[in-house]
């Protein structure tokens, strides 16, 4: 008891000489970067100049109950991803199922959309931990983009985003930015490709 005793009399003094260091400069995080600073970022940043390689047709394979889930997942993604913008949803949908044919992504199209959403920090696409389902969609912007989720998973290719894997908006830089491709903008949506995907056939 007595070393106890000691050895918390020493952290307390210890803790006290540091609150009475005044001196000692506190860590500094790294500012964020304004709006203006992310897009004048990512416009330094070159498309890549090879001819881009669309995505294969998407031929959705199951029941009728699986393939309105795939649809219903697929509309919530580009609704919330793209609002209602009918071009930046079918880039959208366009990255999930690309995403769905890669080993490294779950192979279900609802599985691919909440990727990580449990977790506090993994989620995939922001929509789905970020609280923006608590937001009432519009009527007209929903149904386009279940249109467009129908379409594309009957084989309709949005070709503009090509292999496209992941896309963020112009006022963001993601860490990850540097380790892909970047191959398109839709609107205010950057769009991105795995290095060398453009070179396979």
């Amino acid at each position: 008891m007595p070393y106890i005793a000691v050895g918390l009399f020493a952290v307390v003094l210890v803790v006290a000489w540091l609150v009475a260091r005044r001196d000692v400069p506190k860590p500094q995080s790294k500012p964020a970067l304004t709006m203006e600073q992310a897009r004048a970022y990512n416009a330094r940043i070159p498309f890549v100049t090879d001819r881009m390689q669309p995505a294969e047709p998407f031929r959705f394979h199951g029941t009728p109950a699986a393939r309105e889930q795939a649809v219903q997942c697929l509309a919530t993604a580009a609704l919330y991803e793209a609002g209602s913008d009918p071009r930046a949803q079918q880039a959208v949908i366009q990255v999930v199922l690309n995403r769905v044919r890669l080993a490294q992504y779950p192979h279900t199209v609802c599985g691919v959309v909440y990727q990580g959403s449990a977790l506090q920090t993994g989620c995939q696409f922001s929509f789905t931990c970020d609280g923006s389902q608590t937001r009432r969609p519009e009527r007209q912007g929903w149904e386009a983009a279940r249109l467009a989720a129908k379409r594309a998973l009957a084989g309709r290719v949005f070709r503009p985003v090509g292999r496209a894997t992941h896309y963020h908006a112009d006022w963001m830089v993601p860490y990850w930015i540097g380790s892909l491709d970047k191959i398109a903008q839709i609107r205010t949506h950057i769009f991105y490709r795995p290095k060398g995907a453009g070179k396979r056939g």
